[in-house]
């Protein structure tokens, strides 16, 4: 399974880096086309590198695992984040896409110091990507590390494979290498997954002679509770699900996506094919969350109790019962996912230093520090989200959810500044900036009192979990925005 594991590995890479390298061919110079594509993308590409890019490890690692323990709840979790993301694209997206173009973005932060008029506001936004997002790329890193430790490869040769691919395909040609590549991962994603759900119904479940009934009464009736209905507090599913609700918004890797289209027919292209994309993924990892709680609660109590305590390991181990060459694809799929949206935060938060940390800053930005500030950038990044995989601070799905919390207190401020642009108040870069922090402040004090797993699902107030508090702090601020002068 090993020697298996590392050709299929090899193969992906190695036709990997073929895609990223003649991609080069697109790229022009200059920061815009290193980080945005020059916004000549086609629609298909938008599509799945706007997919790759926020279906991640998350999904086959922390959204199987995640409904391995706690049944149909989870579905529900993610199809709200599905729904919201389509009606933001569809919404406010076509106005980003638009004025970005018109306006020039390269990054999100940039977008924000453009619409508030002020360079202070950019240099928060980025500041802010940086202890976000650490936590996210780490998701990423981490969910690589349990493959290769699920094989007996060596957590750590994961976290380092995954920062050596990440580093050597955004560096070979920016966006349009990982764009590139975000579509080949992708297609394997999606394909992998599929191919394993079929496994799962055809052998699993026909070995075990477990027909539909059966199928129904042990969800029923698990350890869990009924796993058919929705066991989640109500302060866990509002605490995981509103940084979700804008994610769309307020990650930077995702925002900077709204931009690259080359014209609106490829952005709408980009909204139905991620809809659908969306959709067939979010079914696929549910339902084998499912299958295997099933599977597992029939053949051995004694696994199904180990793995509700680590349940990032279910799915490396339901993947050791299947054959090793499906095993070894499916293996290299998560791989993919978590790289494809490791490149695309790192290039995003590469994009904010470059555009709002140095060239705004500077008299005369300089294209060669320009690109010797993107690769310190990346590279310094990428080391704090392998230190933070390594420690194993926390399961990745609570990861990825803490740094979308960190990046809440970004929506109200994005809204506002959307449907105003620039007919704001003359003091509105201030109420921006205090929205920020006072948000910031509300996360680091939940993290201090609950600590990163139950941060953002444990009462903080009037029993209301933190992102409660801090979307409704955060949106304080920005009435005084509004407000017309």
């Amino acid at each position: 399974m090993k020697e298996l594991y590392v050709a299929v590995l090899v193969f992906f890479f190695v036709m990997g880096t073929i895609i990223a390298w003649l991609s080069r061919r697109y790229l022009g110079k200059g920061s815009r086309e290193f980080f945005v594509g020059g916004y000549k993308i086609g629609g298909f590409i938008s599509a799945m590198t706007y997919a790759a890019t926020t279906y991640s490890a998350f999904m086959m690692v922390g959204l199987v695992g995640l409904t391995f323990a706690s049944g149909v709840a989870a579905l529900g979790f993610e199809l709200v984040y599905l729904a919201s993301t389509v009606v933001i694209l569809g919404s406010i997206g076509p106005v980003i896409w638009y004025e970005a173009r018109r306006r020039g973005w390269v990054s999100s932060s940039e977008m924000l110091s453009d619409l508030y008029g002020s360079r202070y506001v950019g240099i928060i936004v980025s500041l802010v990507y940086l202890f976000t997002l650490v936590p996210y790329t780490a998701a990423q890193l981490k969910g690589v590390g349990e493959i290769f430790n699920s094989i007996n490869l060596g957590y750590e040769y994961g976290v380092i494979f995954a920062f050596i691919a990440i580093a050597f395909w955004i560096l070979i040609a920016g966006l349009w290498s990982v764009a590139t590549t975000d579509a080949f991962q992708g297609i394997w994603m999606l394909g992998s997954s599929i191919a394993v759900a079929i496994w799962s119904i055809l052998f699993l479940l026909s070995a075990s002679n477990i027909d539909y009934n059966m199928f129904v009464n042990i969800l029923s009736n698990s350890s869990s509770g009924n796993l058919l209905s929705f066991i989640w507090s109500p302060q866990m599913f509002i605490g995981l699900t509103i940084p979700w609700i804008f994610f769309a918004l307020t990650n930077p890797q995702v925002v900077q996506r709204l931009y690259i289209p080359k014209d609106r027919k490829a952005y709408m292209k980009m909204v139905k094919y991620f809809a659908l994309y969306g959709f067939i993924y979010t079914v696929i990892c549910v339902l084998l969350g499912m299958v295997f709680r099933v599977y597992i609660a029939f053949n051995n109590v004694d696994v199904e109790g180990i793995l509700l305590k680590n349940r990032d390991s279910v799915t490396p181990y339901m993947l050791t019962l299947t054959h090793p060459l499906l095993a070894a694809i499916a293996y290299v799929g998560i791989t993919a996912a978590a790289i494809s949206t490791a490149n695309s935060i790192v290039l995003s938060v590469s994009s904010s230093i470059v555009r709002d940390l140095y060239e705004r800053i500077v008299v005369k930005p300089n294209e060669k520090t320009s690109k010797v500030v993107s690769t310190a950038s990346i590279l310094s990044l990428l080391i704090l989200a392998s230190i933070t995989a390594i420690m194993k601070v926390g399961y990745i799905v609570e990861l990825s959810v803490i740094s979308s919390a960190g990046l809440l207190p970004l929506a109200p401020i994005t809204i506002a500044a959307i449907i105003r642009k620039k007919d704001m108040n003359r003091y509105s870069y201030i109420y921006a900036i205090a929205s920020i922090l006072l948000g910031e402040a509300i996360l680091i004090y939940a993290i201090a009192v609950h600590g990163i797993s139950k941060a953002l699902t444990a009462p903080l107030l009037l029993q209301l979990p933190s992102p409660i508090w801090i979307l409704l702090a955060s949106a304080l601020f920005v009435i005084p925005i509004t407000i017309k002068r």
